[in-house]
């Protein structure tokens, strides 16, 4: 912990919330400093209206809302995609992915204002203090982090609602729901209060984006997705930008109930948590994508690709998507994605989404002289013979060795 005094201007990553407003304030108090509120602005909508007249209120000299949507996807959700990279098999990595963009921008303005700190409102227990404090050092290998969750005494809601009515930070009378979310264009996540009984079943008031599956529309819908170089660029025939396209996704995908998760994780710092999910959009995109790589991928360079999602996705949710290993992942997952080019057609019906039709008129591996149970001329089925003999020559030696012994 640096001394009050020697910070004399600090960046914090800033929400609005009664965390953020009281670490706001808590940094102008503790450490005499000059506090500038950044929010990134990754899709949450009018969760950000009131934020500047707040960060004003609270102590803030400046506040920064940084329209980051068109990056976030285009440079941090669609590379992530083309690895269809999924933590433990189920997390679609929301929360994970936005935070290296927010880091990196809280460091562009820090450098721009001149400041010498950067703060954060992760606590102690959680995956995201690592994830924006790898990000800091990567941008600025001297930047000091304040990490207020590491250091106050404000351990308990009712210290925290005390600190905030003794500086006159607002204070909402009754929590409407009870359980912490993080929005962005990609998911939107749940945790914490009621959600902490691992038995209990998340309740229904708790969804945002999507629709009960029993109530959604009882006629599915057809989408078709296209895609160049691995990354959707079209749905239904319309060319969209990065974030557009992922918006239309998740209306879509709302619509019909598609996208939730709900899921014990493995913490980086250690322990389990449980996280429920909502990523409509993202969904329907993994689906698509995998479909129009079904139809266009070498079976081995697929393979391989696939071999590496686990690692790829630990990167990610770790807060590694600076470091050299993942970069050098991702070069090598960006090349097997050269041919991934094509369109998927994908069923949305009550919860589900998958893939009943893919083509690609460029880069095709699929061909039904070959695939046929017709008659053909281009493969001899009797070839399978010493094929499968070659096969099981190690089975077959084993087997042998067996009966001697």
């Amino acid at each position: 912990m640096q001394k009050k005094g020697t910070i004399k201007k600090a960046v914090l990553a800033y929400s609005g919330g009664l965390d953020t407003s009281i670490i706001l304030k808590w940094l102008v108090e503790e450490y005499g400093c000059e506090v500038i509120a950044f929010a990134a602005d990754l899709g949450q909508g009018e969760e950000l209206d009131f934020i500047p007249e707040k960060a004003k209120k609270t102590g803030a000299s400046k506040c920064f809302i940084e329209d980051l949507r068109e990056e976030f996807v285009r440079d941090f959700v669609f590379p992530m995609f083309r690895a269809n990279a999924i933590y433990e098999g189920r997390y679609f990595l929301g929360t994970s992915i936005a935070r290296p963009l927010i880091a990196k921008k809280q460091m562009e303005i820090a450098l721009a204002e001149g400041a010498d700190a950067v703060s954060h409102g992760a606590t102690g227990k959680g995956n995201d203090q690592v994830r924006f404090e790898l990000g800091y050092y990567h941008f600025d290998p001297s930047i000091h982090v304040i990490a207020p969750w590491r250091e106050w005494d404000l351990n308990s809601r009712s210290a925290l609602e005390a600190y905030a009515k003794k500086h006159g930070i607002p204070v909402p009378t009754s929590k409407k729901f009870p359980w912490s979310s993080d929005r962005n264009l990609l998911h939107i996540s749940f945790e914490g209060d009621i959600l902490e009984n691992p038995w209990a079943e998340a309740p229904e008031e708790m969804y945002v984006l999507t629709t009960r599956p029993e109530d959604a529309p009882d006629q599915p819908e057809f989408v078709e997705i296209e895609f160049k170089n691995g990354d959707p660029v079209a749905i239904n025939g319309e060319q969209l930008s990065p974030a557009n396209l992922l918006a239309k996704l998740n209306e879509l995908g709302g619509k019909h109930g598609i996208g939730r998760v709900d899921l014990m994780e493995n913490r980086y710092v250690g322990m389990k948590s449980r996280g429920v999910y909502e990523t409509p959009g993202g969904t329907i995109l993994e689906e698509a994508h995998r479909g129009v790589e079904s139809i266009t991928m070498d079976r081995e360079v697929m393979h391989l690709r696939d071999s590496l999602i686990p690692r790829y996705a630990e990167m990610v949710y770790n807060g590694y998507w600076f470091a050299p290993e993942r970069e050098a992942l991702q070069t090598l997952i960006d090349d097997t994605q050269k041919t991934v080019n094509g369109m998927a057609r994908v069923k949305l019906y009550k919860g589900h989404c998958r893939v009943v039709g893919r083509k690609s008129d460029t880069d095709s591996l699929f061909n039904v002289e070959f695939a046929t149970f017709e008659a053909d001329e281009v493969y001899n089925q009797a070839d399978a013979e010493g094929f499968i003999k070659l096969n099981a020559l190690r089975l077959r030696i084993r087997s042998m060795m067996n009966k001697k012994a």
